[in-house]
């Protein structure tokens, strides 16, 4: 963060101080006692397991210098008391943003969309990491404390911020939008992830164009040619649109996609007509959207072509449990994708090991479990893809937990499969049965959202004769 006295700090969040204003912040701002350092400012916002206000004493001790605070608490560092430490984490992130962003030396790009926000984070902070000092969210730090708290990592030495926009109801995107205010907006994929709880993906439409609504007629929205929720939010901005897509004309379009165990491939084609092969470590067609608009970026930035790509193809891993490619010792192939799932990405990573099956000849697993936040679409959507396993001929399926059983079912009511699915009710019974079936032939896909925990049976099969 950029240095600032406790007394600026105060004015910014709207507190109220006690202690010594004088003093500056030199170290980072954290929401997690755990990770602060000296010179360092704590903000102590009540949480669903503890309370950071209990914390307030230690983070003194570990050399913090002061603390946000919604009640005082008997310590001896300096506190700032808000009425909701959140907001207040907000005030000062968006004051720090705009400071930088006045001063001319920082470009900030936004991400969002149901599916891919991570990954392309991820691309991005590769590939901008090659041209300036750059500073994006670890993990998925997307929501009103995450996506603050990852802007305040930024100082005068930053040159490009990325940050990624989670949804949590109408007004969500817009509030962090406003806080970040985005030079360059990239909205992906409108679908049926968090529909349940949003009430519908129209709903879910709404929210992600609030991201592009917020932008001025200065900047730059990237809009996915081949969603037609996502393309009908270009009525719905001021700024200057870029399109990217597979299967639409667009800005920039990928053709002769190509998954293969060694990764993605394709052919980048822009509106100009120049061509450049990409060849991505990162498996599945569905990361090629991913890297369109990563690449779309760095020529709105004017950044060096064959740079950027060669950054962008040195990626060996999207992120942890995302189309993870694996072989085990004995030469089984696994792609543990077990940290999200939905409906879209779902249906992408098993189209993806369907052709990967079709290109080896070799026997493909699918393991699945739950899709979560479905709401009224969960019955539907699990059935659905059970009987688009069958369709895409992969050889076996294993259903794990009760709340993926519609995919068995949806798979065994197909008139061509005759047992090759199985259902286990807990992931210790669905790994010894894995564990005696597989041999080290099969291309193994483990596809749940991460509250169906099969990241770690993905984990777990990459032990040989465990």
């Amino acid at each position: 963060m950029i240095n600032l006295s406790l007394e600026e700090i105060a004015k910014i969040v709207g507190g109220q101080l006690h202690g010594d204003g004088s003093i500056i912040v030199t170290g980072s701002v954290e929401t997690d006692s755990r990770f602060i350092q000296a010179g360092g400012l704590f903000f102590a916002k009540p949480g669903e397991e503890t309370d950071g206000h209990l914390f307030v004493r230690a983070v003194g001790d570990a050399g913090a210098v002061a603390a946000v605070v919604e009640r005082l608490v008997e310590s001896a560092i300096t506190q700032i008391v808000v009425s909701d430490a959140v907001i207040a984490l907000g005030l000062l992130a968006s004051y720090v943003v705009a400071e930088l962003k006045s001063k001319g030396q920082l470009t900030v790009i936004g991400v969002t969309g149901s599916n891919g926000k991570t990954t392309t984070k991820n691309m991005l902070r590769t590939v901008l990491s090659e041209f300036g000092n750059t500073v994006a969210p670890q993990e998925s730090f997307n929501n009103e404390v995450g996506a603050p708290y990852s802007m305040l990592k930024i100082d005068e030495q930053t040159k490009y911020l990325v940050v990624e926009l989670g949804a949590d109801g109408l007004g969500s995107i817009a509030y962090l939008a406003k806080m970040c205010k985005p030079d360059i907006a990239i909205e992906l994929k409108v679908g049926l992830a968090h529909a349940g709880e949003f009430g519908g993906i129209d709903t879910t439409e709404l929210i992600k164009a609030e991201l592009v609504a917020e932008l001025s007629s200065n900047d730059v929205a990237l809009l996915n040619a081949d969603d037609p929720r996502v393309i009908n939010m270009a009525s719905q901005t001021k700024a200057k649109i870029k399109t990217f897509a597979i299967n639409s004309a667009a800005d920039y379009r990928a053709s002769e996609v190509k998954p293969t165990l060694a990764g993605t491939s394709f052919v980048l084609t822009r509106s100009d007509a120049t061509s450049e092969v990409v060849n991505l470590q990162i498996l599945g067609e569905h990361h090629v959207y991913n890297a369109l608009a990563t690449l779309a970026v760095a020529d709105v930035l004017g950044l060096d072509s064959a740079k950027s790509i060669k950054s962008l193809e040195s990626m060996k891993l999207a992120e942890r449990w995302r189309m993870e490619l694996h072989t085990r010792a004995d030469g089984l192939t696994l792609i543990n994708d077990a940290y999200n799932a939905s409906p879209d990405s779902m249906k992408a990573a098993l189209i993806t090991l369907a052709d990967l099956g079709r290109q080896t000849g070799r026997p493909t697993v699918a393991v699945i479990g739950e899709m979560a936040e479905l709401g009224e679409f969960s019955v539907h959507e699990h059935d659905a893809i059970g009987r688009l396993i069958v369709r895409l001929n992969i050889d076996q399926l294993v259903v794990v937990g009760h709340g993926a059983k519609l995919v068995h079912m949806g798979a065994s009511q197909e008139g061509s499969w005759d047992g090759e699915s199985k259902y286990f009710d807990e992931i210790s019974q669905a790994l010894d049965y894995l564990r005696g079936m597989l041999t080290s032939n099969e291309i193994v896909l483990v596809k749940s959202s991460k509250s169906a925990n099969l990241r770690y049976l993905g984990d777990d099969l990459l032990e040989v004769n465990a």
